[in-house]
């Protein structure tokens, strides 16, 4: 056998984007579909059983909260939209 089609499995891979990228995305997104709906932070919270200040964090680059899929998941079913819509590039 020839070892020229032996892949080295303990190569380090070379990612497209990093966490941050995806989470700067899913911010973006949030807020643009609050603020379209007319949704305040509160409200949103409310409808996704979260609290106001968490909402506030995940808006905020600074604070650098990565919600769970299951609080994004949350989120998009208080606003009646696909979660997948939440990751969408603009």
């Amino acid at each position: 056998m020839s070892n020229k089609n032996v892949v080295n499995i303990h190569q380090e891979k070379t990612f497209l984007h990093k966490d941050e990228y995806y989470y700067d995305i899913l911010r973006k997104n949030i807020r643009k579909y609050r603020t379209k709906k007319n949704l305040t932070q509160q409200e949103l919270a409310d409808l996704a059983e979260l609290s106001r200040e968490y909402v506030c964090d995940i808006e905020n680059r600074k604070r650098n909260k990565h919600p769970s899929i299951a609080t994004i998941g949350r989120i998009a079913d208080g606003m009646k939209i696909n979660i997948g819509d939440l990751f969408k590039e603009q």
